[in-house]
């Protein structure tokens, strides 16, 4: 993916969630991948739109052309 802007991320988030329901998963969904931590919280927090996306994509089914 590349260095992953935040466009992008949201982009792809969409794709693979629906607008309504990836801004659930940001902002409900905690995930082990970043360390106990929501989407929303990890990128406030700093992590890098790439590192939050391969979080993703280990956590949840992500068709390949979205990797």
């Amino acid at each position: 993916m590349g260095n992953v802007r935040l466009t992008v991320f949201w982009d792809r988030m969409n794709q693979q969630f629906g607008e309504v329901y990836a801004q659930s998963v940001a902002k409900d969904y905690v995930m082990a991948e970043l360390g106990g931590r929501t989407i929303e919280q990890a990128l406030a927090d700093g992590e890098p739109a790439k590192k939050v996306w391969q979080a993703v994509v280990a956590t949840f089914d992500v068709p390949p052309n979205l990797h």
